[in-house]
């Protein structure tokens, strides 16, 4: 726990984050989780140790460089919070090698066996032999390395073989090369053939290691060492501002420059030779870099997310498919529905069918005369953006706000910018100096000679496929409140002058941060007053010191205040005098806890938020999100049920607090075990039934 400038208590938010991969990777540790879904836990874990070090160490690293300036920034010296980062990271990579471990010998007791090249059978041998003749060979491009010669450029997010070639009829011979391994074409998983009902697995990696002989036949060795290696660069785009060039130009140049981004972390096979690893590092130019980690014989975990599960279902988590939604009836149009009642979808509890069902029946809707949309982040293959394109075709007039630098989907948004622009729609990239990070759907339709607007407004990206795993809301309404400040944000977004007041929805970098303070304010004046006072709170994460300074406030004041983070958390619960009536619990289960709400309790006359803003500076004051008010009460009474069953979780929630130890919320004596995602599932089904 730190202090900042202001003095108030704070968790510093790296170490805070950390903490959050910790309840990750717990999950790969808990044995009541299936076999397969704990080696899918390690790959999210290892793919967001990536991305944290891509984003928060290289940031972090830039800090240290004007140490005394971001110390008043952050609150604490860069270099010490570096050094407790490297100490965390070690203790997770231990971690992590002794569950992955122990959950390989637990997939033997299922016939399933992981092996690598030196357990082989010469049958498998051969096996392997033929398949890395037709299948890998053609990907192998092999470097020789020389002191003299230009050392290669590793590229971020790709796994390498360093390899050792040696003669054993001259010891003094040696030569070092690089491969890397070619996942991006072929599986990292080679199943081999089944034995007496034996299912094994060997990863590309050991395959290629076992065809070392084949690939540098040509050269004068004899002995073949092959030892993994991995860089991790920053990830940061640096956008230059060259008027000349368009921001898809821009945009494209500075992804081409990530590839080549300064080293950030280099994690290397603990076993690997001296001498080889010596020539690496003096060839990276990596004599001054900290994060040199040592590690296991395999790295890129996150390949480990598409392990195959042999069609065993006890090895998986059940399917839950989603739950119809009565009110959406097949017969009438969404518009029709909505337009006599809000309906609000939760995800992956229903289905996202009813979303692409509402664009694809505005696409052919001939009162339909214009759709407007944010996209931050879409599916590979989007029928999203597949109805959007078929609206424009079908004479619509489509306007597609599309952020080109939603970190790690900058590829795909230029991708998808440039097939709908080929397609009539107007595409605008945002707004300069604020990410467009809010979702909504706006779509005007002609009846009785005016013009009537549908809208929907999410917690999370239209995207199908996060919609399988993320949970978020989705509010469908046609309330004139809510729709004409929609399309007012609509207009700012294209018309960056144009800048509106907003009565009901709460907008950054407009209102957002000051209708929050006032409403929090609302009820410290009603907690004084002897009134109802409460907030309950839903959150990815939250660091924004100056709205943990006023809830604490509200706590020494009496307002009881719930709050469930998944992620990075500053805030400290539980202290006396400053936040006794501050609880925060942390969900990681087996779907993404994504969604975004609060519940003010008003003094009685309760008011509700949805939204995709979390309390972090960035989203109060350098992007465009949206709060929208929900004002049926049925809707809220929805959206506390959620609050409610997340608050009595006892099988997956953490506590959260000042030693960030990830400890499970205690389970009261006999007490029966309730486990919040499965319960809403539960929930949701008997609603559909009733």
């Amino acid at each position: 726990m730190q202090n900042s400038t202001n003095k108030i208590p704070l968790v510093n938010r790296e170490l805070s984050w950390l903490e959050f991969n910790g309840r990750v990777l717990q999950e790969a540790e808990c044995e009541n989780v299936p076999l397969i879904e704990r080696l899918r836990f390690l790959g999210i874990f290892s793919n967001n140790l990536d991305e944290f070090f891509r984003v928060r160490v290289a940031t972090l690293r830039r800090m240290i460089l004007v140490e005394k300036g971001a110390k008043k920034i952050i609150g604490e010296n860069p270099r010490k919070i570096h050094e407790k980062i490297q100490r965390k990271v070690l203790e997770f990579q231990n971690r992590f090698d002794s569950i992955f471990s122990k959950i390989i010998d637990e997939l033997k007791s299922q016939n399933i066996y992981l092996v690598n090249e030196q357990q082989l059978n010469p049958k498998q041998v051969e096996y392997l032999y033929d398949y890395f003749d037709n299948t890998i060979a053609e990907y192998i491009e092999p470097v020789i390395l020389k002191r003299n010669r230009r050392f290669p450029i590793l590229v971020d997010q790709s796994i390498y073989l360093a390899v050792k070639l040696s003669s054993s009829a001259k010891p003094n011979l040696k030569e070092f090369a690089l491969i890397e391994i070619p996942t991006k074409y072929i599986s990292r998983f080679v199943i081999l053939p089944e034995e007496d009902s034996k299912k094994t697995i060997i990863l590309l990696d050991d395959v290629i290691r076992l065809c070392l002989s084949r690939i540098f036949k040509i050269l004068p060795y004899d002995r073949f060492e092959a030892y993994t290696i991995k860089i991790t660069r920053d990830a940061e785009l640096d956008v230059d501002n060259d008027i000349s060039e368009s921001l898809i130009e821009k945009i494209t140049k500075a992804l081409e420059n990530r590839q080549k981004g300064d080293p950030v972390r280099f994690v290397y096979d603990k076993d690997i030779p001296t001498d080889l690893l010596n020539f690496i590092v003096r060839g990276l130019n990596l004599d001054d870099l900290d994060n040199i980690i040592p590690g296991s014989r395999y790295h890129n975990f996150k390949d480990f997310i598409n392990f195959p599960n042999f069609g065993l279902s006890e090895l998986v988590n059940q399917p839950l498919n989603p739950i119809p939604y009565p009110k959406l009836d097949e017969s009438l149009l969404v518009t029709d529905i909505i337009a006599k009642q809000d309906i609000l979808l939760h995800y992956p509890y229903h289905s996202f069918k009813y979303y692409i069902r509402m664009l694809r029946e505005a696409a052919l809707d001939p009162a339909v005369k214009s759709i407007s949309i944010t996209l931050y982040r879409v599916a590979t293959e989007s029928r999203v953006v597949h109805a959007l394109i078929n609206a424009a075709q079908n004479g619509k007039k489509v306007t597609a706000v599309v952020e080109l630098r939603a970190r790690f989907d900058e590829h795909a948004n230029i991708y998808w910018s440039k097939k709908m622009q080929e397609a009539g729609i107007n595409v605008i990239f945002g707004v300069p100096g604020l990410k467009v990070h809010s979702k909504m759907t706006l779509i005007k339709r002609k009846e009785n000679q005016a013009y009537k607007k549908y809208a929907v407004v999410s917690t999370g990206n239209f995207h199908e496929g996060n919609a399988n795993s993320y949970t978020d809301l989705n509010l469908f309404t046609a309330d004139s409140r809510i729709t004409t400040e929609i399309e007012k944000v609509f207009t700012f977004l294209e018309y960056n002058y144009k800048t509106y007041p907003f009565k009901h929805l709460l907008v950054s970098p407009f209102n957002l941060r000051c209708k929050l303070y006032a409403l929090i304010d609302e009820e410290v004046k009603n907690a004084e007053t002897g009134k109802p006072a409460y907030i309950y709170c839903k959150l990815n994460n939250l660091v924004d010191e100056e709205i943990i300074s006023k809830l604490y406030k509200a706590s020494q004041a009496g307002v009881i205040i719930k709050l469930v983070v998944r992620g990075t958390c500053a805030l400290v619960p539980g202290l006396k005098g400053i936040s006794d009536n501050i609880e925060v619990y942390s969900i990681v289960d087996r779907y993404l806890e994504h969604s975004r709400f609060i519940i003010f309790a008003n003094g009685g006359n309760e008011i509700c938020y949805i939204s995709s803003a979390d309390w972090m500076t960035r989203n109060f004051d350098y992007r465009v999100e949206v709060a929208t008010p929900i004002y049926s009460k049925q809707l809220i009474n929805e959206i506390k049920t959620i609050m409610d069953f997340t608050l009595h979780d006892n099988v997956k929630a953490r506590l959260v607090n000042s030693g960030i130890c990830n400890e499970f919320k205690p389970k009261k004596e006999d007490e029966k075990e309730f486990r919040s995602q499965l319960e809403l599932y539960k929930y949701y089904n008997q609603e559909c039934k009733e």
